[in-house]
This record gives C-alpha cells, structure tokens and sequence, in this order.
C-alpha cells in the first residue's frame, strides 16, 4: 500500500532580527532566521485583531550567504520550504523537540532600493534564491 504525503510551507512575513550565519562542521553554511506573519481573528465582538506568528527557518549551502548578506530585521520576505521535526536531550537527561522550517526557496520582497537604503549596500543582488537543502520573539511594528 502507498502513501501519499505533503509538507509543504509557504509564508511571506518579515524577519525578526538579523540573519545569523554559521558554518556546519562538514563545510555547510546556514543561516538561520526568524520570521514574523500576522494572521488576522474576528473577536466574539466583531471586531478584527491581528496577532503575529513567529517562525524559525534555515537556509543551506552559498545562498545561505547571500540571504545573510542583503537581508536585515524588518526585511520583507517570501520563503517556501518544509517543516523538519528533531528531538534532542538536554544535559538534565529532559527531553526536548521542535519544529522548524527549511527553506527551499526565499525570495526578497523588498527593493534593491529598500535593501540600499537600510544596509547601504548597492542594487543588483538577486531577487530570488533557490536552495536545494539537505531558533524569542522580538516586538516588531510592522
């Protein structure tokens, strides 16, 4: 018997902090980030109240390095990944588990021009970056 399954995410939010840059021991690079997305809720009263959702992501190999170096808190971003379940044990013998989102593809919402004007850097970077891919909460007024 065959079973057919799905884990697909996609979300378009904004980042919570800086992307964090970090080298695996095998040679990998991977950013991890944070993303921001508000879901709206109709109250018991009737009036609408957004609420943010917040989102760990990574992203592998050299475009790891390009998210880290044209991306910034507040930039506007589109990811679609999968979830990744991993469990680990803490050094009280506690077990502990998490869900997080590996990117398979970010794509930056914001302008050259946006990015320039936040970080200084020069336009032509890359709009979109593919990844074949093998972590509080910051108060953000969007």
């Amino acid at each position: 018997m065959s079973y057919f399954s799905i884990n697909r995410v996609v979300l378009v939010g904004r980042l919570t902090h800086d992307p964090e840059l970090r080298a695996l021991p095998s040679g990998t690079s991977v950013c991890s980030m944070r993303i921001a997305c508000n879901s709206s809720r109709r109250e018991a009263d009737g009036e609408f109240t957004e609420r943010p959702n917040f989102f760990d992501v990574s992203v592998y190999g050299a475009r790891a390095e390009r998210v880290s170096e044209y991306m910034r808190r507040g930039s506007r971003v589109a990811i679609d990944g999968r979830l990744e379940w991993r469990e680990w044990e803490t050094a009280e013998q506690q077990k502990r588990q998490a869900v997080s989102i590996v990117a398979d593809t970010v794509q930056f919402l914001d302008s050259p021009g946006e990015r320039a004007a936040s970080d200084g850097a020069s336009g032509g970077e890359p709009e979109l970056v593919g990844v074949g891919a093998g972590a509080a909460e910051d108060d953000l007024g969007f």
